[in-house]
């Protein structure tokens, strides 16, 4: 079931105190996007964060799950998206600590 392109821009509301947020629709999918780092992904309306140490920290008790088969185990926030700062707050923590994103090679 691919998620449905109002929940997304909910997501994305919700988070945009973080920092620039944007979004890209792939393979029926989604990835967040904070600042160019890719930080989250939605697959079938539910909010996947990248792991991070400090996002593991902040949220305490986590919850975590592949967001499509196959996929490295990721941040499952089920219900907390709704507080907006909380949210805000774990994206800002997690684009913080994810690597810059590697420069796509130029073909010759």
């Amino acid at each position: 079931m691919a998620s449905d392109r109002s929940f997304v821009e909910f997501i994305v509301d919700q988070i945009e105190n973080a920092g620039l947020i944007t979004y890209k629709k792939m393979f029926g999918e989604y990835a967040v996007y904070c600042e160019g780092k890719v930080v989250a992904l939605i697959c079938d309306n539910r909010l996947f964060v990248k792991p991070t140490g400090g996002g593991r920290v902040f949220i305490g008790q986590v919850m975590e799950a592949p967001a499509y088969p196959g996929a490295k185990l990721s941040f499952l926030i089920d219900d907390r998206f709704e507080d907006r700062e909380w949210i805000s707050n774990l994206i800002r923590i997690t684009y913080k600590e994810l690597p810059e994103p590697k420069g796509k090679k130029k073909s010759k």
